[in-house]
């Protein structure tokens, strides 16, 4: 496979590089909300799109997390990044740690924002057929995100994260991607990995909250810590912005 060097820009210019990948209902405009409360004195945001979301809706891929690592390794290599940290958010979280088993010497740390984790996530019967039906039907993603954010939310916002993912990802690859980043497991190869590794999950996230950090992460990367935000489900960058600039730029600055 070769990486392809896909939409991006650069938010500051600090020494510190940090990649950073989306999640799976939103291109790099997801994180928008928290940018303001980003240091680009001291760190350098590399922020991307995916193939088959933002300004790369229209690109040809396979729409695998391998491919998103690929990519996002060739957008390093464009900026002249020979090492960097890795953000990734939910599924970008999974292509955080391919571009670690790829490229090792390179990835100095890796923060999982309600990251899934390198065994992918189970979703069977009903469950899987709302995630694959998503690719297809709004309705379907609006039940994911208020599931997900803990039914917390109310109508204008729900209806502004469904219009924002339906407008910016193309049903093609959002389907794709689903089965590389729930089903694919590689959990073994990473297993016992030293890179320091901090994840900061949602209480209100019944999918990917602290209690799946514990049982999946932290048993596998012995330098990995967990950071729960209070007041947010699974979209921290939207729900709890400035708190998560917050501890991630602590975090990194170490």
């Amino acid at each position: 496979m070769t990486g392809q060097v896909v939409p991006h820009d650069v938010q500051g210019s600090g020494s510190e590089r940090v990649l950073v990948l989306h999640n799976w209902f939103g291109d790099r405009s997801s994180f928008d909300p928290m940018r303001r409360y980003l240091n680009g004195d001291a760190f350098s945001y590399a922020f991307l799109d995916c193939r088959g979301y933002g300004e790369a809706i229209d690109a040809d891929g396979a729409f695998t997390m391998e491919e998103v690592a690929e990519d996002a390794l060739t957008v390093a290599d464009r900026l002249g990044w020979q090492t960097f940290s890795v953000i990734g958010h939910s599924m970008g979280g999974k292509a955080a740690q391919l571009m670690l088993l790829d490229a090792p010497s390179r990835v100095r740390s890796i923060v999982g924002v309600s990251p899934v984790p390198a065994s992918g996530f189970p979703l069977e019967g009903e469950t899987w057929e709302l995630f694959a039906g998503a690719a297809e039907y709004p309705g379907n993603r609006r039940a994911i995100i208020d599931n997900t954010t803990g039914g917390r939310h109310d109508d204008a916002w729900l209806d502004a994260m469904v219009s924002r993912s339906v407008e910016r990802s193309s049903p093609a690859a959002f389907r794709a991607y689903l089965d590389s980043w729930s089903r694919a497991d590689f959990h073994e190869r990473v297993r016992g990995n030293p890179v320091p590794v901090l994840l900061v999950a949602g209480a209100e996230d019944p999918a990917l909250g602290p209690e799946a950090m514990r049982a999946t992460w932290l048993q596998w990367y012995p330098n990995a810590e967990l950071e729960v935000l209070q007041d947010a489900g699974h979209y921290a960058p939207e729900e709890s912005p400035e708190a998560l600039a917050a501890v991630v730029e602590r975090f990194l600055s170490r």
